[in-house]
């Protein structure tokens, strides 16, 4: 879907190909449009869909979310669902995967698949409890005592980062 809402395929073989090999990202009722168009952006140069589970905080033709997305968001495979229900109903087999800072194991300690789904929470408050409780594999990233939580963008980076290397998709793109 482009940013107004309207179903946006991205063209060409390459994201056909990756999208068979690596990894997407689902951020579950964003609140700050400028995070969620990083993280659209950081999704369109790796060839990986975005899902946004609604409702989100900011309308998609909100200035901030196009400034942060520039004009990667019309290479972007964006897609929007309305609900988590109509989201896990959708996910056809992929592995859930959320980061967390209440998981117990760190993303350096997990193996990530081809096909993974890695799911972000809310920026002010996560994912609810019962969305927590059921997803299967939750990972977080070790930070220092006394720190909360890292920008949703910067920890999707960091995981993305991590994810791509272990399942050698980032070399189909040298």
């Amino acid at each position: 879907m482009d940013v107004a809402g309207r179903c946006h395929i991205a063209a060409g073989d390459f994201h056909a190909k990756m999208a068979k090999m690596t990894i997407e990202i689902a951020l579950y009722q964003p609140d700050i449009a400028p995070n969620a168009a990083t993280i659209g952006r950081m999704c369109a140069c790796f060839g990986m869909a975005l899902t946004i589970i609604e409702p989100a905080g900011f309308a998609f033709t909100d200035s901030s979310f196009r400034r942060a997305g520039m004009d990667y968001l019309e290479k972007l495979d964006l897609r929007r669902v309305a609900s988590w229900q109509a989201f896990q109903s959708q996910l056809a087999g992929r592995r859930l995967v959320l980061l967390s800072t209440k998981a117990s194991v760190p993303y350096t300690d997990f193996t990530f698949q081809k096909g993974d789904t890695l799911s972000l929470g809310r920026e002010s408050a996560g994912v609810p409890d019962e969305v927590h409780a059921t997803i299967a594999h939750r990972i977080r990233i070790p930070m220092v005592a006394g720190t909360r939580s890292l920008n949703v963008a910067m920890a999707a980076a960091i995981v993305t980062g991590e994810a791509l290397r272990q399942i050698g998709s980032h070399k189909t793109l040298l």
